[in-house]
């Protein structure tokens, strides 16, 4: 299943991406082989996961929520945490 998903890095920024295999692509952001933007930023948590039915869906929501203010995307984290107590 493609999700969408959003890591808290450890100077607080957030990064946004999408991936057919979350744990696996989790170990490579960890492990600084998963892109340039974590790689410097690791520890890094998973604050935000999503489900979507298609890799071009997880692409059009990726582009979404990139697009979104830093307060946007703190909401929807905050909603998802809220459903899924």
């Amino acid at each position: 299943m493609p999700y969408v998903y959003i890591l808290k890095c450890c100077d607080n920024t957030y990064y946004t991406g999408y991936t057919l295999d979350i744990d696996r692509r989790l170990q490579e952001h960890q492990g600084g082989l998963a892109s340039k933007y974590t790689r410097g930023r690791t520890p890094v948590e998973l604050v935000y996961l999503e489900g979507v039915s298609s890799k071009g869906a997880a692409l059009k929501r990726e582009l979404e929520i990139k697009g979104l203010s830093r307060a946007a995307k703190q909401r929807l984290i905050e909603k998802s945490a809220r459903h899924h107590q």
